[in-house]
């Protein structure tokens, strides 16, 4: 058969060998009357969603949940989805992947890029959705919740496609084995492990449930989507795209189904304590994703859970720009991203600049002043900061402020912005405490939200010692330094690799420092323990399939 993404695909793999810049879609959305039109088309679509019910093909117990509520209006969604039958689901699941994995594995990539190209299409509907579940704004729901989650997902069609492009069909074998040579003909076939769980978080759920729903489908598995109860419907509409394609193709679409449960009554260990559990992705706390590698067995498990994010400011050629870099990852999405900065080192005796040392204080003074900066435009804090998506990370950070004021100082309480759009929004503006490392019960852990600790240290090397402290313990997922001494950052480097974590350094200007690059960027070693999973690597592909052979004497 012709396959439609061919181009696409050796694209991808082009770029993921390359690591250069590549994306199939437009990166940001458009401001010409056109995309304007279709941007309140899918406004409206999303909205006469609204307090209705969403059903897909799939078993169910024929009761309804749902319990969404707007971070922006702070209204009850009002949608309500199919309970779902764990059993029956498996079962459906088991039925479909018998079929599906007897479809060529080309034909198999095939699809997921034609699924991805379906979800494009939606670009705009599934962002406004993803605004009003997760917190994000508009522009972030289309550009890292749309746009960068696509092309991850096409990443990891690209490995999945390289992976099994690497097993051949048939062979011919010959060996003597005294004076007989025996020659057998061989067949090899790829099988899937079998369905997976694919379990996703609340505030950025596209991100990791694009790649692993597409690694599973395009390497022969069938997939049972959990998402968050609070942040339901970017992944249902997902559900129901793949779902489309799959009909059209004459194939059962309960190979991909949307398990959805309740904050009350959670199911996710249920699913991934089901025999036909085979495969289980997981995004969120590290405290659920430490349970799921010691209990998935004999199911393999993808985990992405959180770190504690570092900056060491040992020097910098231009300490406004720097400021302004770590502001922006303090604020962007209001800090509930897993690449967001927490913890800020800096040297006792001074920070390295043109014009001399600069005191710890005089460079959290600079930073707090970035942060009002964006805090206090409005529209600006708009677009980049977005809304906090649960009320529970409010509460905490206000209790962790008043444990900060009897170990240090706060040097910028958490606030509020006025959203231009809704004055309803939970808005939240990020909090700095300063403290040094005797409070290290305070910021040794990740905080989750819009909080950050400047922590004076004694000198450079002591910070730099202080954070990789922060990542041998509780791993990293995003890490810098900003120095001017070259030994200092090539120490710096070995350091952090060694400790198995990435790291940018002497990083400013217009490119946020939260910002991975799908086909360039490996987003998690795996090395630590923010996560065992990388995306993406061979190893993200790897287990997802076997292969079994047949053979027989040549005729």
């Amino acid at each position: 058969m012709s396959h439609r993404h061919t181009e696409l695909l050796e694209q991808a793999i082009a770029a993921c060998r390359t690591r250069e810049h590549f994306s199939p879609f437009p990166d940001r959305p458009g401001k010409d009357e056109a995309s304007l039109a279709a941007i309140e088309q899918a406004r409206a679509t999303y909205e006469a969603t609204l307090g209705g019910s969403f059903l897909l093909d799939q078993p169910s117990k024929g009761e309804l949940l749902g319990e969404e509520v707007s971070p922006y209006t702070g209204e009850d969604l009002g949608i309500r989805y199919p309970a779902p039958d764990v059993d029956a689901m498996f079962d459906a699941a088991r039925r479909a992947g018998t079929i599906w994995s007897k479809v060529e594995p080309e034909r198999r990539v095939d699809l997921c890029l034609q699924i991805v190209h379906r979800l494009h299409e939606r670009w705009y509907e599934i962002a406004h959705a993803n605004q009003h579940t997760t917190g994000q704004s508009f522009s972030m729901s289309c550009v890292g919740s749309g746009t960068n989650a696509l092309d991850r997902g096409i990443e990891a069609v690209a490995y999945a496609a390289e992976a099994m492009r690497r097993v051949p069909t048939s062979g011919h074998w010959e060996k003597d084995f005294g004076k007989t040579t025996v020659s057998l003909d061989k067949r090899y076939r790829i099988v899937p492990r079998g369905t997976a769980v694919v379990i996703t978080c609340a505030s950025f759920p596209t991100w990791n449930a694009y790649p692993a729903l597409l690694a599973n489908l395009a390497t022969g598995n069938p997939v049972l989507i959990k998402p968050h109860p609070t942040s339901v419907l970017t992944m249902a509409i997902a559900t129901q795209v793949v779902q489309q394609v799959l009909r059209e193709e004459g194939l059962p679409p309960e190979l991909v189904q949307l398990t959805v449960d309740s904050a009350d009554a959670p199911i996710a260990k249920d699913l991934i304590a089901h025999p036909d559990c085979r495969i289980v992705d997981f995004t969120g706390s590290p405290g659920f994703g430490s349970w799921i590698e010691a209990n998935a067995h004999p199911a393999i498990a993808f985990t992405e859970t959180a770190g504690v994010n570092t900056v060491v400011l040992a020097g910098t050629e231009d300490l406004q720009a720097t400021a302004a870099a770590i502001a922006t990852s303090l604020g962007l999405f209001t800090a509930q991203m897993c690449t967001s900065v927490q913890n800020v080192y800096l040297p006792g005796d001074g920070v390295e600049t043109p014009t001399g040392k600069v005191s710890p204080d005089e460079a959290i003074e600079a930073i707090v002043a970035a942060v009002d900066a964006l805090s206090n435009n409005p529209r600006r804090a708009a677009g980049v900061m977005g809304a906090v998506q649960s009320p529970h990370t409010i509460g905490l950070i206000r209790n962790l402020e008043a444990e900060v004021s009897r170990q240090g100082r706060v040097a910028r309480p958490a606030g509020t912005y006025e959203h231009p759009e809704f004055p309803q929004a939970r808005t939240c503006t990020p909090s700095i405490a300063s403290v040094d490392t005797s409070a290290r019960e305070l910021f040794g852990e990740e905080r989750f939200g819009p909080i950050s600790f400047a922590i004076t240290c004694a000198d450079a090397d002591d910070a730099l010692e202080q954070a990789l402290r922060d990542v041998r313990a509780k791993g990293a997922i995003a890490s810098h330094v900003y120095a001017t001494d070259r030994d200092y950052l090539d120490r710096a480097a070995d350091a952090y690799v060694d400790a198995g974590a990435s790291l940018t350094m002497n990083l400013t200007g217009p490119m946020p420092l939260n910002f991975a690059a799908a086909y360039s960027d490996y987003h998690v070693t795996g090395l630590s323990p923010a996560g065992n999973a990388c995306l993406t690597d061979e190893a993200f592909i790897a287990g997802r399939f076997r292969v079994a052979q047949v053979r027989e004497p040549s005729a």
